[in-house]
């Protein structure tokens, strides 16, 4: 992991920020021996956003099983 010292982080803040973006986190160190370190804060996910299946099915297909499981659903 890099170290800056508080000088340059605050002169490169921004190429600081891209660094810890791509490299996971950057140190910053201020004169009194304080140590610091910057990362990027983990996005929140949808709950909704959930890998595929993989399954290789056609949309009729999918269509056609749902509304039969529909059918059985309905009919008890």
């Amino acid at each position: 992991m890099k170290e800056y010292t508080f000088s340059e982080a605050r002169q490169r803040l921004a190429s600081l920020l891209d660094r810890a973006r791509r490299e996971g986190a950057v140190r910053i160190k201020r004169r009194d021996g304080q140590k610091f370190i910057l990362q990027p804060e983990q996005g929140s996910r949808s709950p909704l956003e959930v890998p595929g299946l993989g399954l290789n099915m056609e949309r009729e297909e999918i269509l056609e099983i749902i509304r039969s499981s529909r059918r059985s659903v309905s009919s008890e």
